[in-house]
């Protein structure tokens, strides 16, 4: 059995038509519960304001360049051993002081600890 045959008579176009006539729309509670919904989720969505960097003094700065606390004791440790050996020098050079105070006519060899180096001044003179 069809359903035309339970004696209704259903005209399809005009029930269309009729509904295309119609236009319904929400209803404003729930239009409004709609938008208040979304503007919620939209302000958890939104990007947080970028804080600004926090600067630092000299030293926080110069650590965060070299490339923290094990490059700056690194460096330190560099530079007091370059001091030291700066200072006390190894033993077969000349001392600067020594010979800029020698004179002429005292016969200095500045390298007398290097036996080489004595036997060749000895040729030269």
């Amino acid at each position: 059995m069809a359903m035309a045959d339970t004696g209704k008579d259903m005209d399809l176009d005009g029930l269309f038509a009729q509904a295309r006539e119609e236009r319904l729309g929400l209803p404003e509670s729930l239009q409004a519960a709609i938008l208040a919904d979304a503007a919620a989720v939209q302000a958890e969505w939104q990007a947080p304001e970028p804080e600004k960097p926090v600067r630092g003094g000299f030293w926080l700065q110069l650590r965060q360049a070299v490339g923290g606390w094990p490059a700056l004791g690194g460096l330190a440790a560099a530079s007091a051993a370059g001091l030291w050996i700066g200072f006390t020098g190894p033993e077969f050079l000349p001392d600067p002081l020594d010979l800029v105070t020698a004179s002429a006519e005292v016969e200095t060899v500045p390298y007398d600890n290097f036996d080489l180096a004595v036997l060749l001044a000895e040729d030269f003179e």
